[in-house]
This record gives C-alpha cells, sequence and structure tokens, in this order.
C-alpha cells in the first residue's frame, strides 16, 4: 500500500471537520508547496540530480529551513536508489513520508497534547512577541478548555503594552472566563500570585498566564519571566506544566529568530504557530521541529473560535498533499 493510502485510512479515523480544517488552513502553502512540486514532477522524465536540485529550491522557499531541507534531499536521495524508483510522480509519496518522519523524529516529545494534570489547578505560561496572536490563542483555547467543561480561569500577566489588559478582559467575556488582573503598570509576579489564589479558591482546573513579550529588551524580559515562573512554582510545585511559545506563521525565519530568543529566556515546552492559514509558507512547522526540536502543539488555521487545532503531523502533510492523495484514493 502507497503512503498516500495508508495516509488517508489513517487520518480517516479521525473526525472530518479536523481533516477538513487542515485542509482548507493550508490551502496557501498546499497551492504554493505541492503545485510547485507537480510543476516539477511534470517537466522531468526522470529523478535526477537537476530534478533534486529544484526541490531543493522549492522547499527552501516553503520556509521548511536549510539545515532542514539538506537533510530531507539526502534521505530522499537515499530512497530513491534503496527503492529504484525512476518515475518522478513516485517521489511525492516519498517526499511526505519523509515530512512526518522529520516532524516526529525529534529528540523531544512530538506530541502536541498538553501535560494537563488530572487532579489540582494545571498552569499554562504563554510567552511571545507582541502582535503574534497571543491574547487571542488565550482566548480560544479558554474556549476549548470550557467547552470540555473544565473551570478556566485567565491572568492578564502582560501589563505593560496599552490595551494589553482589555483585550484580555473582551476574551474572558466573549468565552465567559473570568480574568484575574491588577493596574497597568503592575508588577506580573504580583498578578500571577493573585491569579493562583483565586485560581485555588474557585477550584479552578487551568489557568491561563499572559505574559509581557517586549524582546527589545531581553535582559528584562529574562528577569521578569524568571520572577514570574518563581512565584508560579511557589505557589504550586512543579508548575508552570506548559510553557507555550506563540509564533505567526506569516512571519516565516523572523519566527525561528523569536523561538530561539525565547528558548534562551525561558523553557519552552511548546509553540503555537498561528496565522498558518494566512501564509503561502508553511514549511515553517517543520523547520521548528527539526531546528528547534521543540513540538508544534497547536495551529491557527482560520479565525474561527475552533479554528486553533491541535497540531497533528499527519494532518498536516495530508493538508499539503491533499489533492495527490484524493487523486490516488479514485
Amino acid at each position: 500500500m502507497s503512503f498516500f493510502k495508508k495516509l488517508k485510512e489513517k487520518i480517516s479515523k479521525q473526525a472530518d471537520t479536523v481533516t477538513e480544517k487542515f485542509k482548507h488552513g493550508l490551502t496557501k502553502t498546499r497551492d504554493n508547496f505541492s503545485g510547485k512540486v507537480n510543476d516539477l514532477v511534470a517537466r522531468y522524465r526522470k529523478v535526477d540530480e537537476d530534478f533534486f536540485e529544484e526541490l531543493e529550491e522549492i522547499l527552501i522557499q516553503a520556509d521548511v529551513g536549510f539545515d532542514t531541507v539538506m537533510n530531507l534531499i539526502d534521505e530522499l536521495k537515499m530512497e530513491v536508489k534503496r527503492k529504484n524508483i525512476q518515475d518522478p510522480k513516485e517521489v511525492q509519496a516519498v517526499i511526505s513520508e519523509k515530512l512526518v518522519e522529520i516532524y516526529q523524529g525529534g529528540s523531544s516529545d512530538a506530541s502536541s497534547e498538553l501535560n494537563i494534570q488530572e487532579n489540582g489547578l494545571t498552569v499554562i505560561l504563554f510567552v511571545g512577541v507582541n502582535g503574534v496572536g497571543k491574547t487571542t490563542t488565550i482566548g480560544k483555547l479558554g474556549h476549548k478548555f470550557k467547552s470540555e467543561g473544565k473551570q478556566v480561569l485567565m491572568a492578564a500577566g502582560d501589563t505593560f503594552r496599552a490595551g494589553a489588559i482589555e483585550q484580555l478582559e473582551v476574551w474572558g467575556e466573549r468565552v465567559g472566563v473570568e480574568v484575574i488582573k491588577q493596574a497597568e503598570g503592575s508588577d506580573p509576579a504580583a498578578v500571577m500570585y493573585d491569579a493562583i489564589q483565586a485560581a485555588k479558591a474557585r477550584h479552578a482546573d487551568i489557568l491561563l498566564c499572559d505574559t509581557a513579550g517586549r524582546l527589545q529588551n531581553k535582559v528584562n524580559l529574562m528577569k521578569e519571566l524568571e520572577k514570574v515562573k518563581r512565584v508560579i512554582e511557589r505557589e504550586i510545585p512543579g508548575a508552570p506544566h506548559e510553557v507555550l511559545l506563540v509564533l505567526d506563521a506569516t512571519t516565516g525565519q523572523n519566527a525561528m529568530i523569536q523561538a530561539k530568543t525565547f528558548k534562551e529566556v525561558t523553557d519552552v515546552s511548546g509553540i503555537v504557530l498561528t496565522k498558518l492559514d494566512g501564509t503561502a509558507k508553511g514549511g515553517i512547522v517543520l523547520a521548528i521541529r527539526k531546528e528547534m526540536d521543540i513540538p508544534v502543539k497547536f495551529v491557527g488555521l482560520g479565525e474561527k473560535m475552533d479554528d486553533l487545532q491541535e497540531f497533528d503531523a499527519e494532518q498536516y502533510v495530508y493538508g499539503l498533499f491533499a489533492d495527490q492523495v484524493e487523486e490516488e484514493q479514485e
């Protein structure tokens, strides 16, 4: 059975709505990346060095990342040789198979599942620069947890950006979740302390904590995040249970720079990649996974409340190659 058939079989066991969201959300990347691969396959009669050179260029343009592309091309060449593949059309299934392997082959846990505590409070800390969709992500995750029947609170820890507290409050009202706050300019660690006391008093299951994202002053940001984490850990040993870095997929390689910087200043446990539906360079998912060795936990695939989806490597690759997968099914 070909990889495309196996892929279709595997994702057919999941909800159709999830498959549709990945397919629709990755339209721009699919049109760009998959369209170029189709064109490449149509122009070549055999798989040779020129074919691989052009494929290399397509992958780099999709923001897969230079090092990741080099490794991928080497592995593809070996696989083509091992399977004695002559027809370029057969390479498409091998590419998709290798993309799944790249994602699942990192040394850290590639699972998109969050570290939710079965008993007691789960504290999730959100970090990231201003403008990446951090507050929107917190709001959407608040909605997700609430719809699962969990008691949720939000902490307005971004006390420096004008309007950040009000923006979180708007989301809190929209999804029916209480926001713990202090005045603008307050100490973020003091907000976290208040939020934890409130969460304990209300027997909350989940506490979603916003933080400031002023990367231009890395030293201050590091001290601030360290203090916030210290307060959280003192009140709840082992917390925060997740530190999620929110990145904007449309910024491409700039998102990689942000990921590297935040990895230096705090223990990032997962990535939330927003606005994936707004970019034609969705290969950034693989670059982050391979080069940063941090799992992507959620991806933003649209504007709706439920368009923030748990990342799934197979659904992602299906979204990239949906046309070929369905063509083979027929």
